[in-house]
C-alpha cells in the first residue's frame, strides 16, 4: 500500500490531519518530526540548538529515509523537508498531499508552541512569510493534491483527501 505524505508548512495541520487520515484508511500514523525527537531523546529546538538547522536536516533526511521505506502509512513530515532534493526523492515515494494554510492561520497556531525553533526570537508573522516564499514553490511542485487546510473542519479535510485517492 503506498504510502500518504502530508507535507506544508508549521500549523497547517499535518499532525492533527494525519491522525484522522491514518484512522480513517486503517493506516498507522508517523509524525517525522516525533521520530526524531523519540530518537535523540530530545526536543527539536534542543537539536537545533546543539547542532543548528544543519544538523536538523541531516537527522530529518535520515528519518525520511528510513520512514519512506515503510508501506501503508500515514506520514506528516516537517515545513521544511521539502527543502532538500534529496528529501524531496524520498517524499515522491508516496502519494504527496500539501496541506495549504494562511499565514494567519500558522501564527494562530504556532503563538503558543515553544517548540518552534525557527520561530524563536524573530518576528513570528515575518518569518512565516519568509518561509513560504522559500517553500511554497516547493510544496505546490511536490504535491499530487493540494488541500485548503486553513479554517476548514478537520474532518472536512481527510474528506477531500479521501474523495481524491478513491479517484
Amino acid at each position: 500500500m503506498q504510502n500518504l505524505i502530508l507535507i506544508g508548512p508549521m500549523g497547517s495541520g499535518k499532525t492533527t490531519v494525519g491522525k484522522q487520515l491514518a484512522k480513517r484508511t486503517r493506516m498507522d500514523f508517523v509524525d517525522s518530526d516525533h521520530m526524531i525527537e523519540e530518537r535523540c531523546g530530545v526536543s527539536i529546538s534542543t537539536i537545533f540548538d546543539i547542532e543548528g538547522e544543519d544538523g536538523f536536516r541531516k537527522r530529518e533526511t535520515k528519518m525520511l529515509s528510513e520512514l519512506c521505506e515503510r508501506n501503508g502509512i500515514v506520514l506528516a513530515t516537517g515545513g521544511g523537508a521539502v527543502v532538500s532534493e534529496e528529501n524531496r526523492i524520498l517524499l515522491r515515494k508516496g502519494f504527496v498531499v500539501y496541506l495549504k494554510t494562511s499565514i494567519e492561520t500558522q501564527l494562530a497556531r504556532t503563538q503558543k508552541n515553544q517548540n518552534r525553533p525557527l520561530l524563536e526570537n524573530v518576528d513570528a508573522e515575518t518569518k512565516l512569510e519568509e518561509l513560504m516564499e522559500e517553500r511554497g514553490k516547493l510544496y505546490e511542485q511536490e504535491a499530487d493534491l493540494i488541500v485548503m487546510s486553513g479554517e476548514r473542519i478537520v474532518s472536512k479535510v481527510v474528506d477531500e483527501i479521501i474523495e481524491a485517492l478513491e479517484k
